[in-house]
């Protein structure tokens, strides 16, 4: 399985990656002139740690809604919480949020069933990953989790319409979201401590991979099937 067999396939990748880099770059250059706070992350980091437990529950609270609700990459706000409280405290807030919002999803579906995830689910995802998920054995899923910028708070939903047991399907979207998260809050802790160096290859490899999983995700999807 080559990565770029084709020239449109390098040219999207090429585009996806030049948008990516100017967007946080214009936003980084954006926060620094006009909310400074925000760009101090040693500063904002004593703000946060002001509002003690409550600041984590906070955002613990909002990782695992947007996993439901929201149509917001977990790697995101994943970011922010490196940002904000470091690599290691951040990854935790981060897993745990992420694996409480994918629980609650995997249960809603299968408590409520498919009219509910038809609901919250747009067709054409509800379709196509309903193919791979008849298909798809617990290792496929799990390399669905895996490779960042495939949309797995869709396989949360769909995932739960399988006999698959919850614990199964709740350690693997953990386990799977594992490595992602771990590169993404180390960059947000690294942009916050002035790191730029490593905060830049991190947030680069996970770049990458997350352009690369756009560009493949039919043929992932159809290879594990």
């Amino acid at each position: 399985m080559r990565v770029f067999e084709s020239r449109a396939a390098r040219r999207r990748f090429v585009v996806a990656a030049v948008v990516v880099v100017t967007a946080v770059v214009g936003l980084w250059l954006f926060v620094r002139a006009y909310l400074p706070m925000l760009a101090d992350g040693v500063a904002l980091r004593r703000f946060v740690d002001g509002y003690g437990v409550l600041a984590p529950l906070v955002f613990v609270a909002l990782q695992a809604i947007q996993v439901v609700v929201a149509p917001i990459p977990g790697q995101v706000t994943a970011f922010a919480s490196g940002y904000l409280f470091g690599s290691v405290r951040g990854t935790i807030y981060s897993l745990v949020g992420v694996t409480i919002g994918s629980a609650v999803a995997f249960w809603l579906s299968r408590r409520y069933g498919r009219p509910f995830v038809a609901s919250v689910v747009r067709d054409d995802l509800l379709a196509r990953f309903d193919a791979f998920v008849a298909e798809a054995g617990t290792v496929s899923l799990f390399v669905i989790f895996l490779v960042p910028g495939l949309p797995d708070d869709v396989l949360c939903f769909v995932g739960g319409l399988t006999d698959i047991d919850l614990p199964k399907l709740v350690a693997i979207s953990f386990v799977g979201r594992l490595p992602a998260y771990v590169l993404v809050n180390v960059s947000g802790s690294g942009l916050a401590s002035g790191d730029l160096r490593l905060a830049a290859v991190t947030l680069l490899v996970l770049l990458v991979g997350s352009a690369w999983g756009v560009l493949n995700r039919e043929r992932l999807l159809t290879y594990f099937e």
